[in-house]
């Protein structure tokens, strides 16, 4: 709720501010808006897996600790990715104004792979250019989208181990910056 609700203020904002201008066209850019709720996304992953699961540790060092069968464990707590996947299913079920999912060229979950071109083109691109973000359109069925591709990048050690260690990791020598996947933002045009 907090995601629904932190997005929403920034849209407004953004909706806000480019009808200010006399010569501003109504709406917003694609590229601002995905760029706006990108922030809004990597904000609060980046804080809970550093405020929280950072923090948590490995089974046994606290009360509550990270787990990828989470909800089979006392104690259990949900890990980063999956953290995001429920916040990418309540705001699908609140707006039809956008989605988003993480994905990667080498996911650990095979739900989490590249499902359209444009989503592979984007996932190759962020990872042979970090730093950078992926931008372009794709028509699905009757709808033409804005889609762009952000880097997700490991930010705490926990993020890695747990990747590099996986047993259905397809690659194990993720280190602390590389580019692991990409959040994937879709919005109707």
């Amino acid at each position: 709720m907090k995601l629904a609700t932190t997005t929403m203020l920034i849209a407004s904002t953004c909706l806000l501010l480019s009808g200010c201008g006399e010569e501003a066209k109504p709406g917003i850019d694609p590229k601002v808006y995905t760029d706006s709720l990108f922030a809004v996304m990597k904000a609060d992953r980046t804080n809970y897996t550093k405020l929280i699961v950072q923090r948590l540790g490995p089974k046994g060092a606290n009360a509550i600790f990270p787990v990828e069968h989470w909800k089979d464990v006392d104690n259990g707590a949900p890990l980063p990715a999956q953290m995001f996947r429920a916040g990418a299913e309540a705001v699908r079920d609140l707006t039809d104004e956008f989605t988003y999912s993480l994905q990667s060229e080498w996911p650990i979950n095979k739900q989490n792979a590249p499902k359209t071109d444009m989503e592979a083109e984007g996932l190759k691109f962020i990872s042979a250019n970090p730093g950078e973000n992926f931008y372009g359109e794709e028509t699905l069925g009757d709808v033409t989208y804005f889609t762009a591709v952000y880097p997700d990048v490991a930010v705490a050690e926990a993020c890695v181990s747990c990747h590099n260690e996986h047993k259905d990791t397809p690659k194990t020598d993720f280190k602390i910056g590389d580019v692991m996947g990409g959040v994937v933002i879709r919005v109707p045009l």
